[in-house]
């Protein structure tokens, strides 16, 4: 027995939120234990700028998104409880499915994605 916490649940429900938007980002990892998106090559910044990921850590599953990073006024309404679990700018950590809270960030994650493409495709 490993004794690892099983966090495919949680990696599954967060790897969801993003997967909405794969059709017009750039996919640029599909593992049991990592996903991540990138938007398409940006004139303004000449690279394709990243825009979240959802990876399967040691002690739990992080779920990052740059737009709250790079607009940092996306966060001005997110509930105390989702704050609770950010880490540095742009990255949520969680250890178990919290249904409301994957709510909110999936709310967060349209808005980071409308924003995200407003501004990159100028």
């Amino acid at each position: 027995m490993s004794g690892k916490p099983d966090f495919a649940p949680v990696f599954e429900k967060l790897k969801s939120i993003l997967q909405l938007y794969s059709q017009k980002l750039v996919v640029k990892a599909d593992t049991s234990e990592n996903f991540s998106l990138d938007g398409a090559y940006s004139q303004k910044w000449k690279k394709e700028p990243f825009f979240g990921a959802v990876q399967v850590k040691k002690n739990y599953v992080s779920f990052y998104l740059m737009p709250v990073y790079m607009y940092p006024d996306l966060l001005k309404n997110i509930s105390p409880e989702l704050r609770k679990h950010m880490q540095g700018k742009s990255c949520f950590n969680f250890k178990k499915v919290e249904t409301e809270l994957f709510k909110e960030l999936s709310k967060l994650t349209r808005k980071g994605y409308e924003r995200f493409l407003k501004e990159n495709t100028k």
